[in-house]
């Protein structure tokens, strides 16, 4: 018999450990049910509900968090005070992702903490935190992928494409998303 030629996914292997995943089900469930249910203005309800599996948030009356979102690992998340999570956010956080105060994630938004290394067989896979700054704003759709951290008072505009750091204080675009100008001073 001729032996099979490599193809990627070759002898890939789960990096979770057997708790873990059931931890992942029962908080599918939840997420599915009565997160996903609950009626709109019932934020603090679903702060509590990430918070009883595992999620750092400060203050559960002081979040926003929309019953569309989708959090992969809850006790993979932080929400300071006055952080968003808007409509069908997405937040795939295979690092931790942490959201500072006043940071505004909005809707259809993708906050990706892991890829793979494709230049193994295997394709271990390559987890890195997120950090959304302290009042930036992430406007609808933007991608944001592992090891990036968003300055404080930043907008990234729609359906921009986040791969590096991003500086305070800028107003950034595009795809690949970079600093076009200075951000004035909120009044």
């Amino acid at each position: 018999m001729i032996p099979e030629p490599p193809y990627l996914g070759q002898g890939c292997t789960s990096p979770y450990t057997r708790s873990e995943t059931l931890r992942r089900w029962l908080w599918l469930v939840v997420e599915r049910t009565v997160f996903r249910w609950s009626p709109r203005p019932f934020h603090a309800w679903r702060a509590w509900l990430l918070r009883l599996f595992g999620a750092q948030i400060e203050d559960l009356t002081a979040v926003v968090i929309f019953p569309t979102v989708t959090v992969h690992f809850p006790w993979k998340l932080s929400l300071a005070r006055r952080a968003m999570l808007g409509r069908h956010v997405r937040v795939y956080n295979l690092a931790f992702v942490s959201l500072r105060r006043g940071a505004n994630v909005s809707q259809f938004t993708h906050l990706c903490a892991g890829t793979h290394d494709y230049r193994q067989w295997s394709m271990p896979l390559i987890t890195q935190p997120i950090v959304i700054g302290e009042n930036a704003w992430l406007g609808a759709d933007v991608f944001v992928g592992p090891g990036v951290t968003i300055g404080e008072l930043c907008v990234v505009g729609a359906r921009s494409v986040v791969v590096r750091d991003l500086p305070a204080r800028k107003i950034c675009v595009g795809h690949p998303c970079r600093a076009v100008k200075e951000r004035e001073e909120p009044t």
